[in-house]
Protein backbone atom coordinates (compact mmCIF):
# COMPACT_ATOMS: atom_id res chain seq x y z
CA UNK A 1 0.00 0.00 0.00
CA UNK A 2 1.37 3.02 -1.35
CA UNK A 3 2.32 5.91 1.48
CA UNK A 4 4.52 9.31 1.56
CA UNK A 5 4.77 9.39 5.83
CA UNK A 6 6.10 6.64 7.97
CA UNK A 7 3.30 3.88 8.90
CA UNK A 8 2.78 4.72 12.78
CA UNK A 9 2.17 1.20 13.91
CA UNK A 10 -0.75 -0.22 15.75
CA UNK A 11 -0.01 -2.42 19.07
CA UNK A 12 -1.79 -4.55 21.18
CA UNK A 13 -0.88 -2.19 24.22
CA UNK A 14 -2.41 0.32 22.44
CA UNK A 15 -5.46 -0.61 23.40
CA UNK A 16 -5.17 -1.71 26.94
CA UNK A 17 -7.72 -0.20 28.63
CA UNK A 18 -9.25 1.73 26.33
CA UNK A 19 -12.40 -0.58 26.09
CA UNK A 20 -12.00 -0.31 21.97
CA UNK A 21 -11.07 -4.27 20.41
CA UNK A 22 -7.93 -3.87 18.45
CA UNK A 23 -9.35 -5.27 15.51
CA UNK A 24 -11.75 -2.26 15.35
CA UNK A 25 -8.69 0.28 15.86
CA UNK A 26 -6.86 -1.85 12.38
CA UNK A 27 -10.19 -1.49 10.38
CA UNK A 28 -10.26 2.18 11.42
CA UNK A 29 -6.57 3.01 10.03
CA UNK A 30 -7.01 0.56 6.91
CA UNK A 31 -10.35 2.42 5.86
CA UNK A 32 -8.64 5.68 6.15
CA UNK A 33 -5.75 4.54 3.99
CA UNK A 34 -8.50 3.52 1.40
CA UNK A 35 -9.94 7.12 1.77
CA UNK A 36 -6.57 8.37 0.79
CA UNK A 37 -6.50 6.32 -2.35
CA UNK A 38 -3.88 4.13 -1.70
CA UNK A 39 -5.49 1.35 -2.96
CA UNK A 40 -8.02 2.63 -5.82
CA UNK A 41 -11.67 1.27 -5.24
CA UNK A 42 -11.72 -2.33 -7.13
CA UNK A 43 -7.99 -2.95 -6.43
CA UNK A 44 -7.06 -6.18 -4.39
CA UNK A 45 -5.87 -5.10 -0.96
CA UNK A 46 -2.54 -6.72 0.39
CA UNK A 47 -2.67 -10.37 1.64
CA UNK A 48 -3.53 -11.09 5.62
CA UNK A 49 0.60 -11.46 5.84
CA UNK A 50 1.72 -8.27 4.46
CA UNK A 51 -1.46 -6.37 6.38
CA UNK A 52 -0.59 -7.97 9.67
CA UNK A 53 3.17 -6.79 9.45
CA UNK A 54 1.95 -3.11 8.09
CA UNK A 55 -0.09 -2.85 11.01
CA UNK A 56 1.80 -4.94 13.62
CA UNK A 57 -0.68 -6.88 14.60
CA UNK A 58 -1.26 -10.49 14.20
CA UNK A 59 -3.25 -12.01 11.16
CA UNK A 60 -5.94 -12.95 13.14
CA UNK A 61 -6.66 -9.47 14.30
CA UNK A 62 -6.36 -8.24 10.11
CA UNK A 63 -9.05 -10.81 9.32
CA UNK A 64 -11.27 -9.59 12.07
CA UNK A 65 -11.19 -6.11 10.62
CA UNK A 66 -11.73 -6.95 7.17
CA UNK A 67 -14.83 -9.10 8.39
CA UNK A 68 -15.86 -5.59 10.10
CA UNK A 69 -15.39 -3.72 6.78
CA UNK A 70 -16.89 -6.20 4.58
CA UNK A 71 -20.01 -6.06 6.89
CA UNK A 72 -19.99 -2.19 6.23
CA UNK A 73 -19.95 -2.79 2.65
CA UNK A 74 -16.38 -0.90 2.34
CA UNK A 75 -14.45 -4.17 1.54
CA UNK A 76 -15.48 -7.06 -1.62
CA UNK A 77 -14.37 -10.31 -1.22
CA UNK A 78 -14.34 -12.78 -4.80
CA UNK A 79 -12.13 -14.69 -5.75
CA UNK A 80 -9.26 -12.22 -6.43
CA UNK A 81 -9.34 -11.47 -2.53
CA UNK A 82 -9.68 -8.42 -0.76
CA UNK A 83 -10.59 -4.81 -2.50
CA UNK A 84 -11.39 -1.46 -1.44
CA UNK A 85 -15.38 -1.12 -2.61
CA UNK A 86 -15.16 2.68 -1.83
CA UNK A 87 -17.00 4.92 -4.29
CA UNK A 88 -14.63 6.42 -6.81
CA UNK A 89 -12.40 6.29 -9.42
CA UNK A 90 -12.01 2.98 -11.07
CA UNK A 91 -8.97 1.15 -11.07
CA UNK A 92 -8.84 0.70 -14.79
CA UNK A 93 -8.46 4.51 -15.42
CA UNK A 94 -4.99 5.83 -15.60
CA UNK A 95 -3.16 6.06 -12.59
CA UNK A 96 -1.55 9.80 -12.07
CA UNK A 97 1.87 8.60 -12.23
CA UNK A 98 1.08 6.62 -15.34
CA UNK A 99 3.50 3.83 -17.10
CA UNK A 100 5.05 5.04 -19.51
CA UNK A 101 6.26 8.25 -17.85
CA UNK A 102 5.22 11.28 -19.68
CA UNK A 103 2.80 9.11 -21.78
CA UNK A 104 -0.42 10.22 -19.89
CA UNK A 105 0.11 14.03 -20.85
CA UNK A 106 0.53 13.14 -24.53
CA UNK A 107 -2.24 14.88 -27.11
CA UNK A 108 -5.01 13.54 -28.56
CA UNK A 109 -3.34 13.77 -32.13
CA UNK A 110 -0.26 12.48 -30.67
CA UNK A 111 1.49 9.63 -32.62
CA UNK A 112 3.02 7.10 -30.19
CA UNK A 113 4.95 3.94 -30.33
CA UNK A 114 5.49 1.21 -27.68
CA UNK A 115 7.65 -2.02 -27.88
CA UNK A 116 9.05 -4.23 -25.50
CA UNK A 117 11.92 -6.42 -25.46
CA UNK A 118 14.37 -9.06 -23.82
CA UNK A 119 17.58 -7.32 -24.01
CA UNK A 120 20.33 -5.85 -22.13
CA UNK A 121 19.67 -2.87 -20.63
CA UNK A 122 20.60 1.01 -21.09
CA UNK A 123 24.02 2.09 -19.56
CA UNK A 124 23.22 3.31 -16.33
CA UNK A 125 20.63 0.84 -15.86
CA UNK A 126 22.05 -1.89 -14.41
CA UNK A 127 23.58 -0.98 -10.97
CA UNK A 128 20.34 0.85 -10.30
CA UNK A 129 18.31 -2.19 -10.43
CA UNK A 130 20.34 -4.73 -8.77
CA UNK A 131 21.19 -6.68 -12.18
CA UNK A 132 24.13 -8.32 -12.95
CA UNK A 133 25.76 -6.10 -15.96
CA UNK A 134 25.33 -7.62 -19.19
CA UNK A 135 22.37 -9.62 -17.89
CA UNK A 136 19.48 -9.11 -20.16
CA UNK A 137 16.01 -8.26 -19.00
CA UNK A 138 12.29 -6.97 -20.17
CA UNK A 139 12.96 -3.33 -21.45
CA UNK A 140 9.95 -0.87 -22.74
CA UNK A 141 10.51 1.73 -25.38
CA UNK A 142 8.07 4.59 -26.04
CA UNK A 143 8.09 7.34 -27.90
CA UNK A 144 5.91 9.99 -29.50
CA UNK A 145 5.79 12.68 -32.13
CA UNK A 146 3.51 15.35 -33.45
CA UNK A 147 1.19 14.65 -36.27
CA UNK A 148 4.14 16.62 -38.28
CA UNK A 149 7.03 14.38 -37.13
CA UNK A 150 8.38 16.24 -34.54
CA UNK A 151 10.09 14.15 -31.78
CA UNK A 152 8.74 14.80 -28.67
CA UNK A 153 9.08 12.80 -25.89
CA UNK A 154 11.31 9.07 -25.97
CA UNK A 155 11.28 7.08 -22.59
CA UNK A 156 13.40 3.60 -22.44
CA UNK A 157 12.12 1.39 -19.38
CA UNK A 158 14.65 -1.31 -18.04
CA UNK A 159 12.57 -4.05 -14.61
CA UNK A 160 14.41 -5.16 -12.25
CA UNK A 161 14.14 -9.22 -11.76
CA UNK A 162 11.68 -8.51 -8.54
CA UNK A 163 9.57 -6.82 -10.62
CA UNK A 164 9.68 -10.17 -13.29
CA UNK A 165 9.47 -12.63 -10.39
CA UNK A 166 6.56 -10.69 -8.35
CA UNK A 167 4.18 -9.35 -11.18
CA UNK A 168 3.10 -12.27 -13.28
CA UNK A 169 1.74 -9.97 -16.08
CA UNK A 170 5.18 -8.59 -16.86
CA UNK A 171 6.82 -11.86 -16.39
CA UNK A 172 4.37 -13.13 -19.34
CA UNK A 173 5.79 -10.69 -21.60
CA UNK A 174 9.35 -12.18 -22.02
CA UNK A 175 8.70 -14.75 -24.14
CA UNK A 176 6.89 -12.52 -26.67
CA UNK A 177 9.47 -9.63 -25.93
CA UNK A 178 11.15 -9.26 -29.64
CA UNK A 179 11.24 -5.56 -29.59
CA UNK A 180 8.69 -5.52 -32.95
CA UNK A 181 5.22 -5.84 -31.36
CA UNK A 182 3.63 -3.31 -30.14
CA UNK A 183 3.23 -3.09 -26.99
CA UNK A 184 0.27 -2.48 -24.00
CA UNK A 185 2.15 -2.02 -20.49
CA UNK A 186 -0.25 0.99 -19.73
CA UNK A 187 -1.68 -0.75 -16.28
CA UNK A 188 1.74 -1.59 -15.64
CA UNK A 189 1.98 0.58 -12.14
CA UNK A 190 -1.83 -1.52 -11.32
CA UNK A 191 -0.04 -4.94 -11.60
CA UNK A 192 2.29 -3.88 -9.44
CA UNK A 193 -0.05 -3.08 -6.44
CA UNK A 194 -2.10 -5.59 -7.09
CA UNK A 195 0.65 -8.34 -6.87
CA UNK A 196 0.62 -6.41 -3.17
CA UNK A 197 3.70 -3.88 -4.12
CA UNK A 198 3.89 -0.63 -2.63
CA UNK A 199 5.14 2.10 -5.74
CA UNK A 200 7.67 4.61 -4.59
CA UNK A 201 8.99 6.72 -7.36
CA UNK A 202 11.70 9.31 -7.66
CA UNK A 203 11.80 11.48 -10.13
CA UNK A 204 14.94 13.53 -11.06
CA UNK A 205 15.10 16.10 -14.18
CA UNK A 206 18.35 17.57 -16.13
CA UNK A 207 19.13 19.92 -18.86
CA UNK A 208 20.82 18.12 -21.37
CA UNK A 209 23.31 20.60 -22.43
CA UNK A 210 23.40 22.32 -25.94
CA UNK A 211 19.25 21.36 -26.23
CA UNK A 212 16.09 22.73 -25.72
CA UNK A 213 15.36 18.75 -24.10
CA UNK A 214 15.83 18.04 -20.72
CA UNK A 215 15.87 14.55 -18.90
CA UNK A 216 13.92 12.47 -16.45
CA UNK A 217 14.52 9.69 -14.78
CA UNK A 218 12.09 8.01 -12.76
CA UNK A 219 13.60 5.56 -9.97
CA UNK A 220 10.51 2.57 -8.77
CA UNK A 221 11.19 0.29 -5.63
CA UNK A 222 8.69 -1.10 -3.51
CA UNK A 223 7.95 -1.07 0.39
CA UNK A 224 11.04 -3.26 1.19
CA UNK A 225 13.28 -0.79 -0.73
CA UNK A 226 13.23 -3.55 -3.77
CA UNK A 227 14.24 -1.90 -7.03
CA UNK A 228 11.24 -1.82 -9.58
CA UNK A 229 11.92 -0.12 -12.81
CA UNK A 230 13.81 2.38 -14.02
CA UNK A 231 12.93 4.80 -16.87
CA UNK A 232 14.74 7.46 -18.37
CA UNK A 233 12.42 10.37 -20.42
CA UNK A 234 13.65 12.45 -22.86
CA UNK A 235 11.11 15.30 -23.86
CA UNK A 236 11.27 18.67 -25.84
CA UNK A 237 11.21 21.20 -23.11
CA UNK A 238 9.96 23.92 -25.22
CA UNK A 239 7.42 22.12 -27.03
CA UNK A 240 6.10 20.13 -23.94
CA UNK A 241 4.93 20.10 -20.40
CA UNK A 242 5.15 17.85 -17.73
CA UNK A 243 2.54 17.41 -15.21
CA UNK A 244 2.83 15.75 -12.03
CA UNK A 245 0.29 15.11 -9.49
CA UNK A 246 0.35 14.39 -5.82
CA UNK A 247 -1.94 13.22 -2.72
CA UNK A 248 -0.90 13.83 0.77
CA UNK A 249 -2.26 10.99 3.15
CA UNK A 250 -5.15 11.97 5.82
CA UNK A 251 -3.69 12.73 8.88
CA UNK A 252 -4.29 9.43 11.19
Amino acid sequence: MARTTPHQHVHPRRTLGDGEPLYRRVAAELLGELRTGAVPPGERLPGERQLAEHFGVSRETVRQALQLLRREGLVATDRRGSHAALPGVPVEAPAAAGFPLGARQAGRDTVARATVAWEVPPPGHAEPLGLTPGRPTLVHRYWSASPGGRERRTAVTSFSAVALAEVEELARYRDRADGTGAAELRRTYDWMRRAGLSLHHRDTITRIASTPSVRVTRQVHDQHARPLELTELVMDAQQDVLVYEFMVPAAV
